[in-house]
């Protein structure tokens, strides 16, 4: 039997979230969980995206969970 597939989001839908994101940081730091809180998305939807957006070099951890646009 088969499992069941997350459902996947719709490219516009990630290209929204990712601008929401980009929207709220700037080359000054801000706290990864603020950004969360801002974004009133559940974290566990938000870190991925984070992830591919830092890939991506559009964006940039810093010590003590900090992020900041690139």
């Amino acid at each position: 039997m088969a499992r069941p597939t997350p459902a996947r989001r719709a490219l516009r839908d990630i290209a929204a979230l990712h601008s929401l994101i980009l929207d709220r940081l700037s080359p000054s730091p801000m706290a990864e969980d603020q950004l969360i809180r801002d974004l009133a998305v559940p974290a566990a939807d938000v870190a991925p995206h984070l992830l591919s957006l830092e890939l991506e070099g559009k964006l940039i951890r810093q010590p003590g969970g900090l992020l900041s646009r690139s």
